[in-house]
């Protein structure tokens, strides 16, 4: 079951990207889930069910930046 996701939101993923980064943000809900990749800045679209199988784990957001 996919966690209640919300725009923004960082997640890592069980397979690395080629770019060698396993994190990603959540730019985009619906019944596809849109991403960015945090390290070469590539944006895919996942199908939720997909997504689901892929993801790791939820990651908690970064301390605002003073």
């Amino acid at each position: 079951m996919l966690p209640d996701l919300k725009l923004d939101d960082l997640v890592r993923l069980r397979k690395t990207h080629p770019c060698g980064s396993t994190d990603w943000k959540v730019v985009r809900l619906g019944a596809d889930i849109g991403l960015v990749c945090l390290g070469c800045g590539r944006r895919v679209l996942l199908e939720r069910r997909e997504l689901a199988k892929r993801l790791k784990t939820l990651l908690p957001p970064s301390a605002p930046e003073a």
